[in-house]
């Protein structure tokens, strides 16, 4: 049985975990040591570990399983969103020397929020991997790294009915954690390496649209549904991949 690491054993990594651990041994880290007990007793190999954003004053501890891993899964942000471009190197320098110089499938999971708020269809050519600071720190390091940048992480609860949105006529640019799970288990399946695909549904209504169906209202049609759709065609033609999940008003059922 293949055996997969995740960095980062939040909301996504969680579910990816769930999902898996069918078909793989799962190693994961978390940050308290209650939630390293839980996952233990679950049958996960689990590690405490925190990614500084500053400068270590003593080098990482490597981790010991990394050698016995076919693949390893990032979800910690690496975005300049989430920190200041000199935190953010210190972050990717700290995980880099808990992974070592691992050879491994890799997979980051990075966002669609790299693409500029313009109304357009985005791809990945619009915004290349050396124009985003994290995504290039990490490929700089691990040329072999998968990067996935994944729109809205929805399902479960997580559903747009549930939050207060602004611009209800804009597109939007979901992706259900199910298809998520799908992408990263067919290219550990097909051995991918060094790709970068955009993860989202393919199917882009209004946030009214998609409340509206979520609370069994009557559909609605949008005049004209505004803002940026960011397309995952190159996954969808490069894995021959077909989404579960493909339209974000029904990811409730």
């Amino acid at each position: 049985m293949k055996k997969i690491g995740i960095i980062g054993y939040g909301w996504l990594g969680e579910r990816i975990a769930t999902a898996m651990s069918d078909r793989y041994t799962i190693c994961a880290t978390t940050t308290t040591q209650d939630k390293a007990d839980e996952l233990n007793a679950k049958g996960f190999c689990a590690k405490v570990a925190h990614f500084m954003d500053y400068q270590l004053t003593e080098p990482y501890p490597q981790w010991e399983e990394i050698q016995n891993m076919d693949a390893l899964i990032i979800t910690i942000p690496v975005s300049e969103k989430s920190c200041c471009v000199s935190s953010l190197y210190n972050r990717i320098k700290n995980l880099s020397l808990f992974i070592g110089d691992f050879k491994g499938q890799m997979f980051l999971m990075s966002s669609t929020g790299v693409y500029p708020d313009i109304s357009k269809d985005l791809t990945e050519e619009d915004v290349p991997v050396e124009k985003v600071s994290g995504e290039r720190l990490v490929r700089n390091t691990y040329p072999q790294v998968n990067i996935l940048r994944l729109g809205g992480l929805m399902g479960d609860h997580r559903l747009l009915k549930n939050y207060t949105v602004t611009n209800a006529d804009a597109a939007v640019n979901h992706i259900h954690y199910t298809d998520i799970v799908r992408v990263i288990s067919e290219m550990i399946e097909k051995g991918s390496k060094g790709k970068l695909y955009n993860v989202t549904a393919p199917m882009h209504p209004s946030k009214n649209q998609v409340i509206h169906a979520q609370k069994d209202l009557p559909d609605i049609e949008a005049d004209e549904v505004k803002g940026k759709k960011i397309l995952s065609s190159k996954l969808i033609s490069e894995l021959d991949f077909v989404f579960r999940y493909p339209d974000p008003r029904y990811f409730h059922l």
